[in-house]
């Protein structure tokens, strides 16, 4: 359902590139591809977690003060706020919802569902930006948030798909995909909100490709491991 008043166009617009980015994910895993039914609800619930993440960031933000007048408060939001809480949300669906799926059942399914989960979450925060905000921003967004997103899922996704073939380690390498995460997801955070130099911010921005690009090594390395590549 669209918000009330906004434009069908702007709402395409909003959810395209989670939609995009959630397929090219999907074709990748060329091997053994998931349940449609499970990637729905992973991009679902990941959608539906933005709600009271939103909530609880904004009752937070009006008692903290926002936006933040210095480095120092920059940083305890980007990581005593932002990061952990998003991520601590998309991580909770990964494991809970996915994990324990038995379709689940090699590592670079970690990567696939995470980044499901996290396009659904980018996709409905697109949809409250742009309904705000309008075109513009959301233009912004696509190509700043979204690969962002996109990023910290690729890392979570990447830890909790090697606990799926380490059981002896699953734990460990659970709460890593959890933190390495995060502290992604607040450096970037940082950068953004940091208000002392807009090279910074740019820094943080231009950053996302070449790091979007270290990443996919990691995909490469799930898809030529995969125990079902033909020999």
């Amino acid at each position: 359902m669209l918000p009330v008043g906004m434009d069908v166009w702007l709402f395409a617009a909003a959810v395209l590139p989670g939609i995009l980015i959630s397929y090219a994910i999907f074709r990748s895993d060329c091997y053994e591809r998931e349940p449609w039914w499970l990637l729905l609800l992973c991009f679902a619930s990941g959608g539906l977690m933005t709600i009271p993440v939103a909530y609880a960031e904004l009752w937070a933000l009006q008692r903290l003060g926002y936006p933040p007048s210095s480095v120092k408060e920059a940083a305890m939001l980007a990581f005593g706020l932002l990061a952990p809480l998003e991520e601590l949300a998309k991580w909770l669906l990964l494991v809970l919802i996915a994990f324990p799926s038995r379709a689940f059942n090699e590592p670079m399914d970690g990567i696939v569902y995470a980044v499901l989960i996290a396009m659904g979450f980018a996709s409905v925060e697109n949809i409250v930006y742009a309904d705000r905000f309008g075109l513009q921003v959301l233009l912004t967004r696509t190509f700043t948030a979204v690969p962002a997103h996109l990023a910290f899922a690729i890392v979570q996704g990447h830890y909790v798909g090697l606990a799926q073939a380490a059981p002896h380690r699953q734990r460990g390498l659970l709460i890593q995909g959890l933190l390495w995460a995060t502290l992604v997801h607040g450096l970037y955070d940082l950068l953004i909100l940091q208000g002392w130099s807009q090279w910074l911010v740019l820094m943080g921005i231009a950053a996302l490709y070449p790091y979007l690009y270290f990443l996919s090594r990691w995909l490469r390395q799930h898809q030529e491991r995969s125990p079902f590549r033909p020999k």
